[in-house]
């Protein structure tokens, strides 16, 4: 043991003196013990670390599921509100139009009016000829037989099939596979029969009377028309079915009739077309197009090919606007752009960028306003989109 020799007084500081009793006691430092790292040690520790954590969330497990509930409902309410905020953002509200731009939309309709240059159309909705008469009954006895012709300029599809004595505009674009009749231009070459008809093409498990039983026709006509000595089809076959059309629907895709959405991204359909009660005054008002709101600056784009008439202003009313002409009677107007970027004569292809949506003129938010034109009226354009 260490023997004490002496002591310092002071009241400021101690001071102690020791002399080793024997050389075998000496003093030495402690030093902290290494463990050397392994999955088993670090394994060891996780479980510790757990056991601790789990032992944590026992003890506080009601202050711990508050707390998540509180977190939860939070985010809950802020989504909320961002997509309060966003519709209200991408919302048009109502428009009470005054004296002056009843005058605008006037206007508008007499310049419309003037671009249906085509008149009225010369065939039914089902694609039959107007005003035909004097032209013998067709007969299916006999096979079909085509001749060539190309087509010249101011040429039409209707004006064609008259001239070859043909009844349904249907036949010419069935058997020339004609995907937009707006498409066609001089020089190209049609294939035209000897009579009205389409082409089908036989699939797998079709027979002579299936055939003949789906499109309504007689077995002997189909058998006299494509000249058939045998009664066994194949896949892939091509069969000509005499006095049929095409149906409605291929019929108006194929003259340009079905017009794609003039917005792509994400909107909200804000106001339709027709009369409607103004939600605040409730007065009956006429709604011209249909209005699709979303943020300012997304692209708008042409809903089917043609020619730019016009880029204009009309700052009382439609502000920076678009109008295109299809043709077959069509026209297009794109409203309210923050910025037209087609120019006047420009040919559009069916999906051409041509402005971007804005709020300008008379509107209470970011929007398009589409409006179709038939002829020079006002019609749904619901009717024409393809969605």
């Amino acid at each position: 043991m260490p023997i004490l020799r002496g002591r310092q007084k002071s009241h400021k500081s101690l001071s102690i003196t020791y002399e080793s009793a024997a050389p075998e006691f000496r003093s030495f430092h402690a030093k902290r013990v290494k463990k050397g790292i392994s999955l088993r040690n670090f394994l060891r520790t996780l479980g510790a670390v757990l056991t601790e954590a789990s032992g944590f969330a026992k003890s506080h497990i009601k202050v711990i599921s508050i707390s998540v509930i509180a977190l939860a409902a939070l985010v809950t309410v802020l989504a909320g509100v961002m997509r309060i905020r966003a519709f209200s953002v991408n919302h048009t509200g109502p428009l009470k139009f005054q004296h002056g731009e009843s005058l605008d939309i006037e206007n508008l309709n007499r310049l419309m009016a003037s671009f249906a240059l085509e008149g009225s159309k010369d065939y039914d909705e089902a694609g039959n000829l107007l005003n035909i008469s004097g032209l013998a009954a067709e007969s299916f006895t006999q096979p079909v037989t085509y001749q060539n012709y190309k087509v010249r300029s101011g040429d039409t599809i209707s004006g064609i099939a008259m001239k070859f004595g043909l009844r349904n505009i249907s036949t010419l674009i069935s058997v020339n596979d004609i995907g937009n009749v707006r498409q066609l231009a001089a020089g190209q070459k049609l294939k035209i029969p000897s009579v009205d008809g389409i082409l089908y093409t036989v699939k797998k498990g079709d027979s002579l009377n299936s055939v003949a039983a789906k499109y309504k026709i007689k077995l002997d006509n189909l058998l006299d028309v494509n000249d058939l000595s045998h009664e066994v089809l194949s896949a892939g076959q091509q069969l000509f079915i005499p006095g049929v059309g095409l149906d409605a629907g291929a019929l108006q895709s194929a003259m340009g009739e079905l017009f794609t959405m003039p917005i792509t991204a994400r909107f909200n359909w804000s106001s339709p077309y027709g009369y409607r009660a103004d939600p605040f005054t409730g007065v009956r008002t006429f709604h011209t197009g249909t209005d699709m709101a979303c943020p300012t600056g997304t692209p708008i784009y042409a809903a089917m090919s043609g020619r730019v008439m016009k880029v204009g202003n009309m700052h009382r009313i439609y502000g920076n606007y678009v109008i295109i002409d299809h043709g077959n009677g069509y026209q297009t107007l794109y409203a309210h752009m923050s910025k037209a970027l087609a120019t006047t004569g420009q040919w559009v292809s069916q999906g051409t960028r041509i402005g971007l949506v804005g709020s300008t003129g008379y509107s209470t938010g970011p929007h398009l306003h589409f409006t179709v034109y038939k002829n020079g009226k006002l019609m749904d354009p619901m009717s024409i989109l393809k969605r």
